[in-house]
């Protein structure tokens, strides 16, 4: 075994592990959140996953945009097939070890390759130009300036890299085979790396050429592996995570509401109207309603938090941010992952001090007795949810099924029912409906008119 294998397996098992262990995190963060029911339907599952994950059929509402996302998309998954062969030979010494294999497939396939990742160049270069010079508005919200402005710089900047390590081992390796056909298999000619490689190394000696071919081979190894160890610390989980998201999003219409199983038994029995769920809860615990915290929201809405693009197709069709108000619903969904990061890193940490002492302080540090104070209501204002119209257009317009309005909607009931507070504009239609069951204030019964 080689100096070079033996280096490129200490690198992969050490990607690995680390990989292994930093989503390991963001899946415990995950599971902070309750219980999820809300997609039934095995074959609307993999419908949706098909047709919005894998096709990106939702991307074409704006279709420049998507044909240019599907030009990186479509080259990351085929390079795919060039990394497993780069694993291949990197652990067990070959060189290409899928051309003598392929054949004339392997020549069109890495043509089809190159191919793609040259559109893959355009667009990545288009991206930066809109994101830097041309500043599209909804890159330029609030929320995205420091570390999210410059997460997206980086990702288009590894693409370049990636693509000018894939072009410069293709190009070298192509000079190599005229020069040294014993070692390096012939492939046939490649798209472009047939063009580029005599035009810029064919002036160069055997042991240069070598050089630039492993250093292109390398490169493009570790963007890749540099890609999966930023992954967890980007938004570019969206890669991994839309699968899922997708796949598990909630099947009920958009516009409907889940009703709170505690308030419709109330509203039961005050109408009269007694059911078996009702009439066991009666002496119940009074619970809390909504969402305080991430531990009041549900797993899936965590992971439509950690899915999230940061595009911001979302808060760019909000009437509210629209017309200047200060709700995001792309806000929303950063703050809600920044909230599951602090605290599944302090529980994680085992220390002491995030202990409720109210639960005790036998027990170890978990989601169920932690308490650091703080809540969704710390990063979320009342201002930005008061100011939603549950209007759907946000669901509506996400790219990968995330919906931020079940997450406003929980926080909503949270002040409202649990905390008892609000806007003074609400209030007196709350306790006109609490009073007379109507949202007018009016002197009569609502229900006065049947005995006229």
């Amino acid at each position: 075994m080689s100096v070079q294998q033996i280096f490129f397996l200490l690198i992969v098992l050490g990607v690995g592990t680390t990989a292994y262990k930093w989503f390991g995190k963001i899946l415990f963060n995950i599971r902070l959140g309750k219980a999820y029911s809300g997609a039934p339907d095995q074959s609307l599952r993999w419908r949706n996953m098909l047709l919005i994950a894998l096709g990106q059929k939702k991307m074409f509402k704006r279709v420049l945009p998507a044909i240019l996302h599907g030009f990186i998309y479509i080259a990351f998954l085929l390079t795919q097939i060039e990394l497993v062969e780069i694993l291949i030979d990197g652990i067990f010494g070959y060189h290409r070890v899928f051309a003598p294999l392929l054949g004339s497939f392997y020549t069109f396939l890495i043509s089809f390759i190159e191919l793609v990742s040259i559109l893959a160049l355009i667009a990545t270069i288009i991206f930066l130009w809109r994101r830097n010079v041309l500043k599209i508005k909804r890159f330029e919200k609030p929320e995205m300036s420091g570390w999210p402005k410059l997460d997206a710089n980086l990702i288009l900047v590894g693409e370049i890299l990636l693509i000018t390590g894939i072009f410069c081992m293709n190009g070298a390796d192509i000079v190599l085979q005229e020069l040294s056909p014993d070692q390096y298999h012939d492939t046939g000619s490649f798209i472009f790396s047939s063009v580029i490689g005599p035009v810029f190394f064919g002036n160069l000696d055997i042991s240069t050429l070598i050089l630039l071919e492993r250093t292109g081979w390398w490169l493009h190894i570790l963007v890749v592996f540099g890609f999966l160890l930023y992954l967890p610390l980007s938004k570019h989980l969206h890669i991994l995570l839309a699968f899922p998201n997708t796949y598990l999003a909630r099947q009920k219409s958009p516009g409907a509401m889940q009703n709170m199983p505690d308030i419709m038994h109330e509203v039961q029995n005050m109408l009269g109207i007694s059911t078996a769920d009702s009439v066991s809860e009666t002496n119940a615990e009074i619970p809390e309603f909504g969402a305080n915290d991430v531990f009041d929201l549900t797993w899936k809405n965590l992971l439509d938090a950690y899915t999230c693009t940061e595009c911001g197709r979302c808060t760019a069709v909000c009437p509210a941010n629209l017309t200047g108000k200060k709700l995001s619903p792309r806000k929303i969904m950063m703050d809600v992952r920044d909230r599951c990061e602090e605290v599944g890193g302090n529980i994680r940490s085992a220390d002491p001090k995030w202990r409720d002492p109210a639960k005790g302080n036998d027990q170890a540090l978990s989601p169920k007795n932690y308490h650091d104070g703080l809540s969704l209501f710390d990063r979320i204002s009342p201002e930005e949810i008061h100011a939603c119209t549950s209007c759907n257009a946000c669901v509506e317009a996400c790219p990968v099924l995330i919906n931020p309005l079940e997450i406003i909607l929980e926080m909503r009931r949270y002040e409202i029912l649990t905390l008892g507070t609000g806007p003074q504009d609400w209030v007196p239609m709350f306790t006109s409906l609490e009073n007379s069951g109507s949202v007018w204030q009016v002197s009569s019964d609502r229900d006065a008119w049947i005995d006229q």
